[in-house]
């Protein structure tokens, strides 16, 4: 009898949770009907925690008359786990392999997909200010969390992780002093102000929005990982359209192409580092 109850409680859970995602893509659009079941329920279940309401029901409710609690909710739902130059055998591999090929472009259009905070985007910059392309690149970084978006904007981190900062600088092949790149204000950092310089941020929605067309190089690292596979398939098709024939796509090292309808349409970099090249369409 128990075991029943327990049961029928976690199957009303579940339907809750339906009903809250469907609500918030009624009303506001934002779709995470696909994103894995798994993370959302931690995030809500811990959002429901530190609030006053005492079950999921609630909460849809809430969101539906509350825009304020809403966007919490879309800062709890929102992937921010990031640093600068997360994983630096990626941006290794990256000068070594994708960097000559750059080199051979007039102009260059990268676009980061779920940029988050802006830690990566910041090392992309750099990276291609060392290689002397930032002068001729344009970079998008988009997000649909407009709280970290804003965070990205101002380029200012915590001191306490420059260590990790600079240390994974170094290892990606980095050609100067970290130091060079930031000012420290007490517990902070602000970053180069002139690596803003060719970034443009943006509010733009993997689930719902569209293709950003002809890009050179798409990078979207550790943000699949939290999609369901109908949705990764949608978003490597997005991705497939955004880039120009040669193009470039860069995901997450837990991530992967190889189950996916595209894989027989790029040509593998690095399988270890997840970087693909979009064939030639004939």
């Amino acid at each position: 009898m128990m075991l029943e109850q327990s049961l029928d409680n976690l199957e009303n859970e579940d339907l809750e949770i339906r009903l809250l995602l469907e609500g918030i893509y009624l009303k506001y659009g934002y779709d995470f009907r696909d994103y894995s079941k798994a993370h959302l329920k931690r995030r809500i279940m811990h959002r429901l925690s530190l609030s006053e309401l005492s079950s999921i029901s609630q909460m849809q409710h809430q969101v539906l008359y509350s825009r304020a609690f809403l966007e919490t909710l879309l800062t709890d739902f929102s992937i921010n786990v990031t640093e600068m130059f997360r994983d630096p055998p990626f941006y290794k591999a990256f000068r070594q392999e994708v960097v000559p090929v750059l080199k051979t472009y007039p102009f260059i259009k990268v676009w980061h997909a779920g940029c988050s905070s802006g830690e990566e985007v910041y090392s992309m910059a750099i990276l291609l200010k060392e290689e002397g392309l930032y002068e001729r690149t344009q970079i998008y970084a988009t997000d649909f969390n407009v709280e970290v978006l804003e965070k990205a904007k101002h380029a200012i981190y915590p001191i306490d992780d420059i260590k990790d900062y600079t240390y994974n600088y170094q290892q990606s092949g980095g050609r100067a002093s970290f130091a060079d790149y930031y000012i420290a204000r007490y517990d902070s950092v602000i970053l180069d102000q002139t690596l803003k310089k060719k970034i443009i941020f943006a509010d733009h929605n993997l689930v719902t929005d569209g293709v950003f067309g002809e890009m050179h190089v798409v990078i979207c690292r550790n943000v699949l990982i939290y999609f369901n596979r109908e949705l990764q398939k949608k978003v490597f098709k997005l991705f497939y359209e955004s880039l120009r024939n040669g193009g470039f796509l860069g995901i997450g090292t837990k991530e992967s192409l190889r189950f996916s309808d595209y894989m027989e349409k790029y040509d593998t970099i690095s399988e270890t580092l997840k970087i693909y090249q979009k064939r030639f369409e004939v």
